[in-house]
């Protein structure tokens, strides 16, 4: 999935399967953070939409 991790080619060190673990699971939660940050994003302009929708429908 992520062949890039302790892979030779990529110029960096054998590492432990621990470290390498550790590593994977840091940039996962790293992803999720970013992936959550942009969905709140995402749940607000959606939000604000429905707002601005529902402000024209009652001044028409």
């Amino acid at each position: 999935m992520f062949p890039f991790w302790g892979n030779a080619c990529y110029g960096s060190e054998p590492i432990s399967r621990k470290a390498g673990l550790e590593r994977k699971l840091k940039f996962l939660i790293w992803m999720r953070d970013d992936l959550e940050s942009r969905l709140a994003g995402i749940n607000a302009s959606i939000e604000t939409i429905r707002q601005q929708i529902e402000r024209s429908d009652s001044a028409a």
